[in-house]
This record gives structure tokens, sequence and C-alpha cells, in this order.
């Protein structure tokens, strides 16, 4: 007699309900790979090469967020960093498709403990299937809280990985629990190694501007409180040369002058670090002033404030403008005067002691052109 099926009732015994946390590894079994559609290799191509050409973290994460989900849902998106040696994480980048953000950028939790460190170690993304469980059974989770708040219910988490190092992670989220399968790892690792590359070199840009942001800080600061005494100073000697005081020697006279220049090159040299700022925000123009004459407000100034290291070394200096002896061009002299101070500079530190220096000043039909020469064995 044929054994008969029972009926669906209740009393059967219920599908075991998904993981909370499972940890994603599709290259562990190479075979268990989907064969992506033709519109997901065309998407895929496409992703590849926009992320390749975005120059900033802004740019990537804008066009992720727009083009991924038709790949795989999305509803936020962020990238978080790692630092402090691995020992924390830093919220960085989110964009999401809501407005009560309550897990900012500038976040940061502590990884011990937490199940990123086993993607961290592993370098496997992790699916959480619902947040709702997973902050039951991990109530000291911060974020997963904050996450909640939001009306988050699902995670996948895909780990940076450049030259087998992690550097952070990239978190996709949605607004329905159990979102996110298999499929959607292997998707995601399809554009990983190109993803993790460019969010590197992006976040590198930033970290370098940032430092450079926080250098002409301290040099705008520095520059500004260096102001007042220099001028107070070049103030006092211009009383001094004056006979202020009383009578000075030639030979005092002399030295004061030279004190004054090199105190208002000094005074020129301040401002251009306070311009320094607006050089990188290209707000900063030369000034030009017309026929200015080169030998006598440029290359005698600049030799006057390096005089001292050629006397130190016992080398002499000499203009050669006998070709062109009254050479005028267009030009800003304050910067100009920076210029020659450094490549004066470099003749003496470099040249052969006891040497000669010579400034060669040449004119053409409309260019100057001029050279520091020295003595010694020069650069290979």
């Amino acid at each position: 007699m044929p054994r008969r099926s029972l009926p669906q009732g209740p009393w059967q015994t219920p599908e075991p309900a998904p993981p909370t946390v499972s940890y994603v590894d599709p290259y562990r079994d190479r075979n268990g790979f989907g064969r992506n559609t033709s519109d997901e290799r065309r998407m895929l191509r496409i992703i590849n090469q926009r992320i390749a050409a975005k120059p900033t973290l802004e740019d990537v994460m804008d066009f992720l967020f727009l083009e991924a989900p038709t790949l795989i849902p999305c509803d936020r998106m962020s990238l978080a960093f790692i630092e402090e040696d691995g020992r924390r994480i830093v919220a960085h980048q989110v964009r999401t498709k809501y407005d009560q953000l309550q897990l900012t950028p500038g976040y940061t939790e502590d990884l011990h403990n937490s199940s990123l460190a086993a993607v961290l170690e592993t370098g496997t993304p992790r699916i959480i299937g619902d947040l709702a469980t997973y902050a039951a059974e991990h109530p000291q989770s911060r974020s997963t809280e904050r996450l909640l708040r939001e009306g988050v219910r699902s995670s996948l988490t895909c780990p940076l990985v450049v030259e087998g190092r992690v550097l952070g992670f990239m978190f996709r989220n949605t607004l329905e629990p159990n979102a996110y399968t298999r499929r959607h790892v292997e998707l995601q690792m399809s554009i990983s190694e190109r993803l993790s590359q460019a969010v590197e070199k992006a976040w590198r840009i930033e970290q370098l501007e940032e430092v450079n942001r926080a250098y002409l800080e301290m040099l705008g600061f520095v520059s500004h409180e260096l102001k007042s005494p220099v001028a107070s100073m070049v103030t006092d000697a211009q009383l001094l040369a004056g006979g202020y005081l009383g009578e000075l020697s030639s030979t005092q006279k002399l030295k004061l002058e030279r004190l004054i220049h090199k105190g208002e090159y000094l005074l020129e040299l301040v401002r251009e670090y306070l311009d320094l700022a607006r050089v990188e925000g290209q707000e900063l123009h030369a000034e030009f002033k017309p026929n200015v004459r080169l030998e006598d407000d440029v290359i005698a100034p600049s030799i006057e404030l390096v005089r001292p290291q050629f006397d130190e070394r016992g080398m002499s200096v000499e203009i050669d403008s006998s070709h062109t002896p009254r050479a005028m061009a267009d030009c800003d002299p304050t910067l100009l005067r920076i210029v020659f101070v450094n490549l004066l500079t470099n003749a003496a530190r470099y040249g052969r002691e006891g040497g000669r220096v010579v400034v060669r000043i040449a004119a053409e039909r409309t260019r100057v052109t001029v050279r520091v020469w020295n003595e010694g064995r020069g650069f290979t």
C-alpha cells in the first residue's frame, strides 16, 4: 500500500532561521560562484572603469551609491578606516536615502571584541541578517544601536584590502532584514580590488591635504608672530643708522645697512609665507612692476643677503653684466629675490671653498637670462 504524504500543518518542524551573523568567503569554493548575467557583467565593467577615474572619496561614494543598488540592494552606504595601529575604526563617509542619520562621520569604536575583528583578521565579508537580533545578542554594540535608530535592519560588510592589508571597510545596509546573500558578496568582491585601490589613493590624498592645511595654519601663525618683532628691529636699526643715538663710523653704518637689508628681506619673506595659503588656493598673483633694474633691484640685494656665507668660505662674488649693463624686465622683484637668494645660497654651500661665484646677466630681444655659476665639482 503506497504511503501517503502528510498534509502541511502547523505541527511540522519549521525551517531553521538564518544565522544572525555569517562570514562568507566566496573564494573558498570557486565553483560556488554564480554566473554573471550579461547585464551584470556590463554594469561591473562600468563600475570598475568609473571607480578608477574618480579622484576623491566623495566622487567614489556618490557614484557607487547611485549605480551599485542596481546590483546590490542599499539604503545606506558608508566607509570606515582603521586607525591607531588597528585598534579603532573611524567612520569617514556616509550616503543614505533617508535623513535621520545617527551614526555620523567621525564616529569611532574599538575593534576589540567586535565581530569586525574577525573581518579584519580573515579579510572575509560579513553579513548580519537582522540587526535587531544582533543587538539583542550584542548589547554592548553602540554602532548597532545607532543604526537601529535609523531604521536599518541588515548589513553587508566588505573589507577594503590592498596588497593583503585591510585598510578599512565598506558597509552596505538596507531597511529590510535578511536582504543580503552570498550572491551579493560575490558581486561586491568583483569590484573590491579596484574599489580598495581607488579608496586608498583618495584617502591618502585627503590625509596629505589635511596635513598640508595644518602646516599652512601653523606657518601663518608663526609668520604673523614674527612680523611685528622683525619690523621693530628694522625700525630700530634705521634709527641708529640715521644717527638718532649719535654719529656712527662708516664701518658701523655699513653693518647697520646690511642688518636693515636682511631685516627687510625677512619681512618680505614673512609676507610670502603669509601668502602661501593663498598660493595653495590659487589666489596669489605676482605683483609685476615695469622696468625693474635686475642688477640693482634684484641681484645685488640678493648677494648682500648671502654675503656672510660667501665670506665664511672665502668665496668671491661678482656680477657680469658687461653685455647688458642696464638689463630691465617687467617682473615681481620680491619673488625674484627669493629665487636668487636660494640659488646663491646653493652656490655658497656647494661651491669650492675660496672659489668664485659669477652671476651673468644677458638680455635678448624679449627676454633676459640670468645664470649663477660657481667653481666646484657640481652635481651628478
